[in-house]
């Protein structure tokens, strides 16, 4: 009597290629992370920091800027995204901005008085001119956040 050999699958063949896999995508998994961590430091603009803009990291730290405003796209979307706003508008109008809050603007949701000193507002305007230097690759995809 003739035997038929089946041609399924066997429980070695599916052990082989889970192993299989698995080595295949941590391999492609770390290089993945070594292509990323040899570009950060192109990217992240690092060179830059000076004191003044690691002062002005702690304004938005302490002020609890994150808390309304994304950052890279970073936080919360109750206002503008901030990773732009030196390229979008200027210096001297992040200044006025700050000064005018809140706007008593009918309808619109009030910025809280942060009463910056002048120094302090140079500090936040010198973090924001860095965070608007980093390749993000434009990220976020819109101009105004």
């Amino acid at each position: 009597m003739n035997q038929v050999k089946s041609s399924g699958f066997t429980k070695q063949m599916a052990r082989n290629m889970f192993y299989g896999g698995t080595v295949f995508f941590i391999l492609v998994f770390a290089g993945l992370i070594f292509d990323t961590e040899k570009k950060i430091p192109q990217r992240s603009n690092a060179q830059e920091i000076t004191p003044a803009v690691v002062r002005g990291k702690h304004i938005w730290e302490t002020r609890n800027c994150i808390g309304c405003h994304t950052l890279l796209g970073e936080g919360a979307y109750f206002a503008p995204e901030l990773g732009n706003v030196y390229k979008r508008r200027g210096p001297d109008f992040i200044k006025a901005w700050m000064a005018s809050q809140p706007s008593g603007t009918p309808g619109r949701r009030q910025m809280p008085q942060f009463n910056l000193t002048e120094e302090q507002l140079n500090d936040l305007v010198e973090f924001l001119k860095w965070t608007g230097n980093i390749n993000t690759e434009k990220w976020p995809p819109n101009i105004e956040g």
